[in-house]
């Protein structure tokens, strides 16, 4: 799930190749190899071919990619959509993986003394049963709403129906912080990781939590050593525009670290390479501790 133009599409395409190739999904996580349905209901068989030149401009070392196999013409759910899985399942010597790109594609209308739960529910029920009992974990690409939400695992557009349904809920988000590629599910534990796009690959940064702290040591950094000069935590969390708990918290685990230096007795902070001007106090002491 996630807002259009995001990358939805390109993370997919990245499991899906990972899958079919017995490679690694976001550059680091090893998958199994087997047989992937992706079903491209968005774009044509130029952009899908453009998409794969991106990926591996070099025809040469392109990995192979036998076992992906693709469809573009949308079928009904209720119109033969599942029997058409399953005939591919059963002419498919090791089928793992369906992806639908997008689901809207092929929803069927609902019933009108159905609420939008109930119908979701029932018309998205036939498919998460076929995979389960198959075997085949199946992808569905879908919208998040355009006002958002508070939490990203809950912006799903339309009713909680799908969501219901689903095994596992994967939200594709972007604020301030970067893109975060948020988890939830039955079977898993919840989780937030980082996430970097690039050439049309997505790589696994790490957890989205540490990832923000590394970034906001890089922006106080780079705020020191452009001010060149000490600095109260409260002058520089107003400079950068970030808490000022947050920053004081982090100047004093870098000193610690040796990241930045405590330039005097007034509590204020250094880039290193100007440090040798003023008479660094060197390491806190407990009193300094700003958590306790």
């Amino acid at each position: 799930m996630g807002r259009q133009k995001l990358g939805k599409t390109w993370l997919a395409l990245d499991f899906a190749i990972a899958v079919a190739t017995g490679g690694y999904a976001l550059g680091s996580i090893a998958c199994g190899q087997g047989d992937v349905l992706y079903i491209d209901l968005e774009n044509g068989e130029r952009r899908i071919n453009g998409r794969i030149a991106t990926l591996f401009p070099m025809e040469r070392n392109r990995p192979d990619l036998r076992h992906l196999n693709w469809a573009t013409e949308p079928v009904p759910l209720n119109k033969g959509f599942i029997e058409a899985l399953e005939v591919w399942r059963t002419k498919t010597r090791n089928p793992r993986l369906v992806v639908i790109d997008v689901l809207q594609r092929i929803k069927p209308a609902g019933i009108a003394s159905r609420n939008a739960y109930e119908n979701d529910y029932s018309i998205w029920a036939p498919l998460q049963q076929w995979a389960t009992r198959n075997g085949i974990a199946v992808i569905g690409l879908h919208h998040t709403k355009k006002g958002g939400a508070d939490d990203p695992l809950e912006a799903l557009s339309g009713s909680n129906g799908l969501s219901a349904v689903a095994d596992t809920t994967l939200v594709l988000d972007k604020d301030g912080n970067g893109v975060t590629l948020y988890v939830r599910g039955r079977d898993v534990q919840e989780k937030e990781s980082a996430l970097k796009f690039n050439g049309g690959m997505w790589d696994l940064v790490g957890e989205a939590a540490e990832a923000r702290r590394s970034d906001e040591r890089s922006v106080i950094l780079k705020a020191l050593d452009d001010n060149q000069e000490p600095i109260t935590p409260k002058s520089l969390a107003e400079l950068l525009g970030l808490p000022y708990v947050n920053v004081k918290q982090l100047l004093y685990k870098m000193n610690l670290a040796g990241e930045v230096h405590k330039a005097d007795n007034k509590g204020r902070y250094i880039h290193p390479k100007y440090a040798a001007s003023f008479a660094s106090v060197g390491p806190p002491s407990n009193r300094d501790n700003p958590i306790t």
